[in-house]
């Protein structure tokens, strides 16, 4: 497999190394010389212990992606779109496209097109969410389907973090006015940064048949002044097609940080806390509660991604992938309206129907 990876900056490294896991030929490219000399004498080797001389560096100029199987786009929020659109126009025809998350910024500009090109060309994008392709949901979703804790009340899902880690993970950032982080406008901000946050609530509300979310009410706090404007805490409730209800926060601002997520039943619950070197499983099944304790490394994460990518490619199986790009198009349908609701102070509902872009959203 050639892979092309767009972006070197702390994502590009994770990816180039899971992709060299798979002893895949690797070449990333970045529009700044800085920024892949810092990835081959700082942030690789200074993660991995070692650098990986098979990796190819070059400027993007240089880059052709006409005999690449894979794309990974690493790059901000506010140029994905445009770079996928970009390959596809140009001739290339890779096999996929991985656009890490956040997919686009909450504007949905040129969803549309990419998504339509994309499947005219026979092409499968994907979406880097990771989280819903991890063990730990993997292990709750089977659980939950062979085992009865009754009627499903609610789902809770929160990804509360302060994003000093970010920061840490990308010294030459002097803070969120340096990047797109502080800019929610660009997929900034904790709506569109943690957004695996409401992508795994859609997963498993999906897993247990209550479809999609139809109704979102949310309150976003924002951090604005002439260096930035940000939602630094997105609290959302949603309403699924069948009715089903849930809760969903993100933050920026929590210290230490609580990834987690709840599923509780009338008889009994699972929940999950995501943790960078652990998943803690806890479950009350038949008045009786558990533990299961899920180690995992970083890297780890971007092997299991681009593993399953990979085996869904080989068995023609894209469509059913937790992680095909409609799915993160939708996070992104959600994130709007999140911005939508907290700007009217109304719900807004989502017609799918009328495709990725803002028109789907109806402010009730």
């Amino acid at each position: 497999m050639k892979v092309k990876i767009f972006g070197a900056g702390s994502i590009g490294n994770h990816l180039a190394n899971a992709s060299r896991h798979f002893n895949w030929d690797v070449t990333i490219c970045d529009n700044d010389p800085k920024a892949l000399k810092r990835t081959q004498f700082e942030i690789y080797p200074s993660r991995y212990g070692y650098w990986d001389d098979e990796i190819k560096l070059m400027e993007c100029n240089q880059l052709n992606c006409e005999d690449g199987d894979l794309v990974l786009i690493g790059t901000p929020p506010d140029s994905h779109i445009a770079i996928a659109l970009k390959i596809l126009e140009s001739g290339s025809r890779p096999i996929a496209i991985m656009i890490e998350k956040p997919v686009c910024p909450p504007d949905l500009d040129d969803v549309d097109k990419l998504y339509s090109l994309a499947n005219k060309l026979g092409i499968s994008l994907f979406v880097g969410y990771d989280h819903v392709v991890s063990n730990s949901t993997s292990y709750a979703e089977k659980f939950l389907k062979t085992n009865n804790i009754g009627v499903i009340n609610t789902l809770d899902v929160e990804f509360r973090e302060f994003w000093g880690g970010i920061f840490n993970a990308h010294p030459w950032l002097d803070g969120p006015h340096d990047s797109y982080l502080g800019f929610w406008k660009k997929g900034g901000g904790a709506s569109s940064e943690h957004s695996h946050a409401i992508n795994l609530w859609q997963h498993l509300a999906s897993s247990m048949g209550f479809g999609k979310i139809k109704k979102v009410s949310a309150h976003l706090d924002f951090i604005k002044s002439d260096k930035v404007d940000y939602d630094s805490i997105c609290a959302m409730h949603f309403v699924t097609e069948t009715g089903f209800f849930g809760r969903c926060i993100q933050d920026v601002v929590t210290s230490p940080p609580r990834k987690w997520f709840r599923v509780q039943g009338s008889e009994g619950f699972l929940e999950c806390n995501i943790k960078p070197s652990n998943d803690e499983i806890h479950y009350s099944l038949n008045q009786e509660e558990a533990t299961q304790q899920m180690q995992k490394t970083r890297p780890e994460d971007f092997i299991l991604e681009l593993g399953h990518i990979s085996s869904v490619l080989e068995s023609n199986k894209v469509n059913s992938s937790p992680i095909e790009i409609s799915k993160g198009f939708d996070t992104m349908l959600v994130v709007a309206a999140a911005h939508l609701s907290s700007k009217t102070g109304k719900q807004v509902g989502i017609d799918y129907t009328k495709g990725y872009n803002r028109t789907a959203l109806i402010v009730d």
